[in-house]
């Protein structure tokens, strides 16, 4: 059975995106040290899952030539593998040149979660969404959070565990990035 997993970049005051959705605060280019470690993720196959607003700034982004010369590592990686996007109004997205493998599912139920761990589609990552993963949580469907902590405080905006009912967390992992200041905390919950 899959893991899922839910990656999520987020300021030191817990929020993954400013009041209105901004996202600037945590953009930019990555130094020689997330370089390698983007690097290193980029090596594992991986099943990205989304939400709609999500799906589209990555949409908007990683096919660019832009991204695929600043990134190109990053950039191979989120074109070419399977993304599946969570959203109630979407429609079936048809392949590009360059964006692949997108499958839409418009109800996000235990049972479609469920059904997705035991399809095998091998380590799975949900991106950013926020309210994706609160929803989650609160079903105790989400096996491991990767939160990368940047060093800004917003003081407002959308916080990662808004509305998330209590849950014991264990630490099972931290990495340091010097340069940038952020922080790598990866937990489970506790048993």
């Amino acid at each position: 059975m899959s893991k899922l997993q839910a990656f999520t970049i987020v300021s030191v005051d817990g929020y993954f995106a400013g009041p209105h959705g901004e996202i600037d605060w945590f953009k930019g280019q990555p130094d020689e040290e997330e370089q390698a470690f983007t690097a290193q993720i980029g090596k594992t196959p991986v099943t990205l899952l989304f939400g709609r607003t999500t799906y589209e700034v990555m949409k908007g982004f990683w096919p660019t030539p832009v991204a695929v010369k600043s990134d190109p590592l990053m950039a191979g990686v989120m074109n070419s593998s399977l993304k599946i996007v969570f959203s109630k109004t979407m429609k079936a997205e048809k392949d590009g040149p360059v964006w692949k493998n997108v499958r839409v599912i418009n109800e996000l139920t235990p049972q479609t979660i469920i059904s997705l761990k035991k399809e095998g589609l091998g380590e799975m990552t949900i991106l950013g969404s926020g309210t994706i993963v609160q929803q989650l949580s609160n079903l105790g469907l989400i096996d491991e959070y990767q939160l990368m902590v940047v060093p800004v405080v917003l003081g407002t905006g959308k916080y990662l565990f808004n509305d998330v009912k209590r849950m014991n967390m264990k630490l099972t992992g931290t990495k340091v990035f010097k340069k940038s200041g952020k922080v790598l905390l990866t937990y489970q919950p506790a048993a």
